[in-house]
C-alpha cells in the first residue's frame, strides 16, 4: 500500500479520529480481495463488476466491457436490498460483488461499505482499473470526445485531491 507523509496541520486531530491510511487499512483486513486475473474470472463466473469511477475517468482511460457503472456517490443506494432505490436485481444478500475504482483504493472503501450493508461476498480489485488494463484484460476505450483534465490519485495527490 502506498503511504502519504503527513500534511502540516494547524491543529492536532480530535481524540478517537483516525487518519485514511488507518481506516483503509482497517477495512482492508475484512475484504477477500482479488487481482485482476480473479476478479475477470469471478465477473466471468456471475459477479457483478461495478465500476465506480467519475464518467470523466471513465472517458479518460477507457471502461471493462460488461462492467456495471455506478458511480460511488450512490453506490449504498443501489445495493442495499431494503432500499427502494436499490438496483431490480439486487434482492437478497448473497450477491457477489466486486468493485472497481482507479488504483484500488476507493474501492475498498466501498466494499467495506457494501459489506457493512450485509453484502458479505463484497470486496475489490487489487490495483483497480489500472491493473486491469496494465494485466492485459479486456478494455473499451478511451473515447475522449475533447481534452479531459487528468485525475490525480487520492493517495499520490498529496493535500490536493481532484476527486
Amino acid at each position: 500500500m502506498a503511504s502519504t507523509s503527513p500534511a502540516p496541520t494547524s491543529c492536532p486531530p480530535p481524540p478517537g479520529s483516525r487518519g485514511i491510511d488507518e481506516i483503509l487499512a482497517e477495512v482492508r483486513t475484512r475484504l477477500r480481495r482479488l487481482e485482476c486475473e480473479q476478479a475477470h474470472l469471478a465477473h466471468r463466473e456471475g459477479a457483478v463488476l461495478v465500476d465506480i469511477r467519475p464518467a470523466a475517468q471513465r472517458a479518460a482511460h477507457g471502461t471493462v466491457p460488461g462492467s456495471l457503472i455506478v458511480e460511488r456517490n450512490v453506490l449504498e443506494w443501489r445495493f442495499d436490498p431494503r432500499n427502494s432505490a436499490r438496483l431490480p436485481f439486487v434482492v437478497d444478500y448473497d450477491l457477489t460483488v466486486v468493485v472497481l475504482c482507479h488504483e484500488g483504493y476507493t474501492s475498498s472503501l466501498a466494499a467495506a461499505a457494501l459489506q457493512d450493508l450485509g453484502l458479505r461476498h463484497a470486496t475489490d480489485v487489487v490495483g483497480g482499473f489500472v491493473a486491469w488494463r496494465n494485466a492485459g484484460l479486456p478494455v473499451l476505450g478511451p473515447t475522449p470526445a475533447h481534452h479531459l483534465p487528468s485525475v490525480v490519485s487520492p493517495v499520490t495527490a498529496g493535500s490536493v485531491s481532484q476527486r
